[in-house]
């Protein structure tokens, strides 16, 4: 669950977005409202915030950001999300990947794609000079049919419909 600081009236011009479960969320953002905005905790307070909740977490991205697009085949996908888990544990707090889609094609199972998204090139190259990385990028090579073609991209544009 996600709550945004900037879908509620407020005079500071609030931008923070707290995701997770949700009562992790409500709590984080019960005091956040007492301690930033003043506001006294409380069930109409929480009730709000409940009303506030919405599901997943934004994927932001725009203009200066950098995506990675990652093109394999596997007839393995448990593996690679079990490579792509254990990479993150094994960066931890290094990581600067903010989000990822994996998705396979419907027309042509075992294709897939991962977009990968990071704020600009130079934390996507920290990324991926970090060991945790290189060992990832190993493990997909063993779990994918053929090498994993990647494609570096620098967004131009993003829009929401």
């Amino acid at each position: 669950m996600t709550i945004d600081c900037r879908t509620m009236p407020s005079e500071t011009g609030c931008t923070l977005t707290i995701s997770g479960e949700e009562e992790e969320v409500l709590r984080a953002a019960a005091a956040h409202a007492v301690d930033v905005h003043g506001h006294t905790d409380g069930e109409e307070l929480r009730s709000g915030l409940r009303q506030a909740l919405t599901r997943g977490a934004p994927f932001e991205v725009g203009p200066g950001a950098f995506v990675q697009l990652i093109e394999f085949r596997t007839q393995r996908p448990e593996e690679f999300t079990a490579t792509e888990e254990a990479w993150a544990e094994a960066i931890g707090p290094d990581r600067t990947a903010r989000w990822a889609i994996t998705a396979e094609d419907r027309n042509h199972r075992g294709d897939h794609v991962q977009i990968v998204g990071f704020d600009d090139y130079d934390s996507a190259m920290a990324n991926s000079k970090h060991p945790a990385t290189a060992r990832f990028a190993e493990k997909l090579r063993a779990v994918s049919e053929g090498d994993p073609v990647f494609h570096d991209l620098d967004v131009r544009r993003a829009t929401a419909f």
